[in-house]
């Protein structure tokens, strides 16, 4: 038996810095469940346009079932690559405006194989402080040079960019919207310092796909052209897998050098067709994320008005920053025992100290749940001493 400290010993350790971690089963998905026979309003789910449950999605993932069964069987290498994996690539490519896109099974391998394979064991590598945790464990693994910006600090970024000038492919690498805060990446000054430093510029939309740019993204929205593209089917699309998009070229190389694409069995057609679906929709009512975020703002601009600091952030993702991980963790406890679920974010999500409420809007919620959402939010804001 190992003589090291016991699994019990580190758990034990998580639970007295308050961030041990349990999962919650759940009896459905989205913006508003039934728990016990009564409604909660979900503010911890990322089906920002409420197409999870949408009927139409529902028909097209039945309908990929009935023609090609629960799975792909095998990595699109191999024989898994459907019709519908190239269908969905194309239709997917034309939403974010690029040559060509590949579908991973989730939007963390297609960050995987997408940094791997750009960056490559020669490159240089200049990511923002607070990208996702997919971002970074792609950089760890590319075996490149990597240097880390202050979060949105272009001044750092440039000096970095100027310090560091060896051989192989610069690359800048950045999510699009930010998923704990809310906040929204200089995404044109990026692809100016890219260009003026030779450098590609990869941006991550997962949270920004279906709301900014009439569903394009925030790069499309401010028009922006990045070299590569990181999205996913999971959060506006509701519902799975993750993508590519950039030029041909990269995608072909991507075929032959992700490994996280090479060797993973191909995304379900369940999957693939509730997406397909997903994106028609998307393209179809592209007034979707505007509604989205407008409700958003007049979120915060309640939480506000009640007396919280919220930032004034234009995208569907609002933090409530509380500080002590213990904190957090109690105010959602009582927050969903009055019917708001709001699960507290810790670290290493987040930085310490900055233990928070996080809240995801979504169009299951219309203005009157917003209200009642304030008005609990308050009330344990008030009892917790943090308001």
């Amino acid at each position: 038996m190992y003589a090291g400290n016991s699994f019990e010993d580190e758990i034990a350790g998580l639970e007295e810095e308050g961030l041990r971690r349990k999962l919650a089963a759940l009896p459905g998905a989205g913006g508003k469940l039934t728990i016990d026979g009564s409604e909660v309003l979900n503010f911890s789910s990322n089906d920002y346009l409420n197409l999870a449950n949408d009927p139409r999605l529902k028909d097209s993932a039945k309908a990929a079932v009935e023609r090609y069964g629960c799975g792909a069987t095998a990595s699109r290498l191999m024989a898994g690559d459907l019709i519908l994996h190239e269908e969905l690539d194309m239709r997917l490519a034309g939403l974010v405006h690029q040559q060509a896109a590949l579908v991973f099974p989730s939007g963390f391998q297609a960050n995987l194989g997408a940094i791997t394979t750009l960056a490559a064991k020669d490159g240089i590598i200049f990511s923002d402080e607070l990208n996702h945790a997919s971002i970074v464990d792609g950089c760890r693994l590319a075996r490149a040079q990597v240097h880390i910006f202050r979060h949105c600090d272009l001044d750092h970024l440039e000096g970095l960019l100027q310090t560091h000038q060896r051989g192989g492919r610069k690359i800048i690498v950045s999510d699009g919207v930010f998923s704990m805060d809310g906040d929204l990446a200089p995404v044109s000054a990026l692809r100016q310092l890219a260009d003026r430093h030779g450098a590609y510029l990869l941006i991550d939309e997962a949270h920004a796909l279906g709301v900014f740019g009439r569903g394009a993204g925030l790069c499309a929205e401010l028009g922006v052209k990045p070299d590569v593209v990181v999205a996913n089917m999971t959060k506006a699309l509701g519902s799975g897998g993750g993508f590519v998009a950039g030029s041909r070229d990269f995608i072909d190389l991507l075929i032959n050098k992700a490994r996280s694409f090479i060797f993973s069995t191909g995304l379900a057609p369940a999957c693939l067709g509730s997406a397909l679906k997903a994106v028609e929709i998307v393209e179809a009512e592209p007034e979707l994320g505007a509604e989205l975020l407008r409700r958003a703002k007049f979120l915060r601009g309640l939480l506000n008005e009640k007396g919280f600091d919220i930032p004034d952030e234009a995208s569907q993702i609002v933090p409530m920053v509380i500080g002590s991980n213990e904190a957090a963790v109690e105010m959602s406890g009582a927050l969903l025992e009055r019917g708001v679920l709001i699960t507290a974010v810790r670290p290493p999500s987040v930085p310490d100290g900055t233990a928070r409420l996080r809240l995801s809007i979504t169009l299951a919620h219309d203005e009157g749940d917003l209200h009642r959402a304030t008005e609990v939010m308050a009330a344990i804001a008030l009892e917790a001493g943090v308001l």
